[in-house]
């Protein structure tokens, strides 16, 4: 079905039919100052003529043909603005979809490579970016948005059904690209504002992973701990980066003082859960436990696809326009 986005925009169709219609043609500039008595005669015996006959209605003709092919041209830039649309079938989402925004910490402290699979060690932000990415492909009916922080917090992808260009986003991600440091409160704040005028009032989620404490930015552990919990937004918190015990130490890696009392804070206030994640099983683990917890319900709501088709006039416009000026001697003629 093929519906029209701004349809009172059709009412520009009445201008060019009031401006040839309704407005008065323009006198000519000396009107009747001088008289001839004879010019009269003479234009009378010359309209008589057949072949003035065929020549007047010959212009007239063509004066009209100029107008329907020009104001053809108008009705087609005029659909073109109104925005056509193709309209799918209407269909429902999931009453038990949930808005989760991912809030994921890329500061350098992420390179530490205390992570390990089966054959080798890898860095936390591989192993968060493996494990995340698989859970955001298990989100069919769930709108994913993606935060990235670092020294500065920044909105990688707004809420979306797009899951295939969050994967991509999250995947080209390398560490420290927002800095060095840590700012988690800034992150969460930004977290709260994208997700306060949504419409699932219920199922907001924020997951928020770090492996450090909060040491930069402009909103305090706090601060950001207080909002979240004015905003009635659930957040679930994960603590990254593996146990120090001697062996990590020999290596020179340790847990870049995770700042856990304010994380376990932060999901206690908000009534989300505390995870610590110290290797890559314990990490998937944490977010398929996160799958398994039950969404609230809600209404549903129904959406429908669209695809804008406001170029396929805009096109035949432009063609009939190329037409004109290239056979505009037939019309002026």
């Amino acid at each position: 079905m093929i519906v029209f986005a701004y349809p009172k925009l059709f009412l520009l169709l009445l201008l060019p039919l009031l401006y040839f219609f309704v407005i008065p043609p323009k006198k000519q500039l000396f009107g009747d100052a001088l008289k001839v008595p004879f010019l009269n005669d003479l234009k009378a015996i010359k309209n008589d003529s057949v072949f003035s006959k065929f020549k007047l209605a010959h212009k007239s003709f063509a004066s009209l043909l100029k107008f329907t092919y020009l104001f053809l041209i108008w009705c087609l830039l005029t659909t073109a603005i109104a925005r056509p649309q193709l309209v799918g079938e209407p269909y429902r989402l999931d009453a038990n979809n949930r808005d989760i925004m991912l809030v994921i910490d890329i500061s350098t402290s992420m390179l530490q490579p205390d992570f390990s699979t089966p054959n080798q060690r890898v860095d936390r932000l591989s192993a968060v970016k493996a494990v995340v990415s698989a859970f955001i492909q298990k989100r069919t009916d769930d709108k994913i948005g993606l935060i990235l922080f670092g020294t500065r917090a920044y909105l990688q992808s707004p809420l979306t059904f797009d899951r295939t260009s969050v994967q991509e986003i999250l995947l080209n991600t390398d560490a420290g690209m927002a800095g060095q440091s840590t700012s988690i409160g800034d992150a969460l704040g930004l977290a709260l504002k994208n997700l306060r005028n949504e419409k699932n009032k219920d199922n907001k989620v924020i997951i928020l992973l770090s492996d450090g404490e909060n040491n930069d930015g402009s909103l305090s552990m706090a601060q950001a701990i207080n909002l979240a919990e004015k905003e009635g937004i659930k957040v679930y918190t994960i603590g990254v980066g593996a146990e120090a015990n001697f062996i990590n130490s020999l290596f020179g890696l340790r847990n870049n003082e995770l700042d856990e009392k304010s994380l376990k804070l932060l999901a206690q206030r908000t009534k989300g859960n505390y995870f610590r994640a110290t290797d890559l099983n314990s990490l998937a683990d944490v977010y398929n436990r996160i799958d398994t917890l039950e969404p609230e319900q809600n209404e549903g709501s129904f959406v429908q696809d669209k695809t804008d088709l406001f170029y396929i006039p805009l096109i035949m416009a432009l063609v009939l326009v190329f037409f004109f000026l290239f056979f505009s001697r037939s019309f002026v003629k």
